[in-house]
């Protein structure tokens, strides 16, 4: 059997690089840490003033299990929460409605309405703590939860510091949470931006992410091609909106993978700075360095851990974190080992933070900026990935735009291509997977993963029943009839919906209101 010496991107890797594989005009497309065009870092002292933030994903079952993990990570020592969402919370269903049966709490935690993220959030001081929020279709309807329970504590949105995710485009091209068909969603998406420039303005309000495409079996070039491409499509919805660029560029921040081919990886990031910060200068034309950076998070790669050996993760996900920080990346989530098999047990949980703050305290990565700044081989990988993706964004707007390429189906088909090449790899023994098709056991160690207890969702029913027998049911109905009009006209949506979630609206209320005016998106397979 040949060894690879493919990149994940399809580069041949050269076994010795020397000045010669350098770019002629390396010194303009580095520049300075923290100036344009950023491929050293957006901050000019990075991780030497302060390390990344770290988060941890989590979220299972009701929302007072979230409360007492959150509770134990901050404890452990995380700086940020990162939410994760049960499915019918991402599809803006509540857990009493019959296509939900079965899902509740098992992927995330299960929110439906301002009683459960009251109980969610309960002894967080929201002010002082950052808060990342893994949700789309309703991104905005989680938001405003988020702020009315801050607001009962007496913190105002000027206080408020974090960040939804709010991506709808990848929702069409690699995840399926989507609601509404794809104009209405750029939509909410623009109303968001705007609201949130005048209520929450410390908030990142949308996390544009190529890590579900990535897990979906994206390549490096692809991901941050499609990613970009679709943060493109964002701003022009927002100029389209009114909204001046300086105005909410600032508040854009993305979202990437770090795999375990960690030269590619740092690479890869570096690529995508320097692109996007010439796409925000030369087509849009933005003055305010902050809306040229490209911010990003960063989670370790879910999708190449194994159920098999599931121990050797821990030490996937230290290559993984290692790559990410390299790579100048402003938050990182740490998957834990067990995540392959199960929801992360309290133990796994807190060993994945710890391998973060092993690399931020007990290496000297935090003690220069941009380590790799100059390296032979990395600077010609990034190189080849800035010219790969920018011909492949180009690809994408000979469709004329992201959400034409999307229902043409070309950024699906071009992923899908991919992630069969890896799949027939791994079965031909060409790409080596540790304890999978290489050093394996004859028989697995037992394993005790945690489980979601399945009463959760009557429980959470009872709730849902007791909110509508307690709640003032005119006042909802009225400020679901303000919700209505305002969707069906041109007013920012999210001041009637917050109105309604005061009011004590479930989310899947909230969600059902914009169903009838903007029906709900059908995918049409092209083949």
């Amino acid at each position: 059997m040949s060894e690879r010496r493919l990149s994940e991107s399809g580069f041949p890797i050269k076994a010795v690089y020397d000045a010669a594989d350098l770019p002629a005009d390396l010194d303009s497309r580095l520049g300075r840490p923290g100036e344009f065009p950023y491929t050293r870092g957006v901050y000019s002292s990075m991780y030497t003033s302060r390390p990344w933030t770290m988060r941890q994903y989590a979220g299972f079952g009701t929302a007072a299990e979230s409360n007492a993990r959150y509770k134990q990570l901050l404890a452990a020592g995380t700086m940020g929460l990162s939410v994760a969402f049960d499915l019918p919370t991402q599809m803006g269903y509540d857990s009493d409605d019959p296509i939900a049966h079965g899902e509740v709490g098992k992927v995330g935690v299960a929110i439906d309405s301002i009683e459960d993220m009251k109980v969610l959030f309960g002894g967080i001081p929201l002010d002082r703590v950052s808060t990342s929020m893994t949700i789309n279709a309703p991104g905005s309807v989680l938001l405003l939860l988020y702020q009315l329970v801050a607001e009962d504590a007496g913190i105002g949105g000027s206080a408020l510091n974090g960040t939804i995710q709010n991506d709808i485009l990848k929702e069409y091209i690699a995840r399926g949470t989507y609601i509404f068909p794809p104009k209405p969603s750029l939509r909410l998406v623009a109303d968001t931006f705007g609201y949130c420039r005048k209520e929450v303005p410390k908030w990142n309000t949308i996390s544009i992410s190529g890590y579900h495409m990535a897990e979906a079996g994206a390549s490096p070039v692809q991901e941050i091609a499609f990613t970009l491409a679709n943060g493109v499509e964002y701003v022009r919805a927002a100029l389209a909106a009114g909204l001046a660029v300086d105005d909410f560029a600032p508040r854009l921040s993305f979202f990437f993978v770090a795999r375990t081919t960690l030269l590619e990886e740092v690479a890869k990031f570096r690529a995508a700075r320097r692109i996007w910060s010439r796409i925000m200068r030369e087509e849009f034309g933005a003055q305010n360095p902050k809306s040229m950076m490209l911010r990003f998070h960063t989670q370790t790669a879910g999708v190449q851990l194994t159920a098999q050996q599931p121990e050797v993760n821990l030490i996937r996900v230290a290559v993984q974190g290692l790559g990410a920080v390299l790579g100048g990346t402003q938050s990182l989530h740490t998957n834990s080992f067990d995540e392959a098999i199960a929801l992360p047990t309290e133990k796994a949980a807190r060993l994945a933070l710890r391998t973060q703050q092993v690399l931020a305290y007990e290496t000297d990565l935090t003690s220069t900026v941009d380590p790799f700044a100059g390296s032979y081989v990395v600077e010609a990988m990034t190189a080849e990935i800035e010219a790969a993706a920018e011909a492949l964004i180009e690809r994408v707007f000979e469709h004329g735009s992201a959400v034409d390429a999307i229902e043409a189906g070309f950024q699906k088909r071009e992923i899908e291509a991919s992630a069969y090449q890896v799949a027939q790899e791994i079965d031909n023994g060409e790409r080596i997977v540790v304890g999978v098709n290489r050093f394996t056991l004859d028989e697995e160690e037992p394993y005790e993963p945690l489980r979601v207890d399945p009463a959760i969702e009557a429980a959470q029913a009872d709730r849902l029943a007791r909110l509508r027998r307690e709640r003032d049911a005119g006042a909802v109905e009225r400020a679901l009839a303000g919700l209505r009009t305002a969707a069906a006209g041109t007013e920012n949506v999210l001041y009637p919906m917050k109105e309604a979630l005061r009011a004590r609206a479930t989310v899947g209320e909230v969600c059902g209101t914009l169903r009838e005016v903007w029906g709900t998106y059908r995918p049409v397979e092209r083949f």
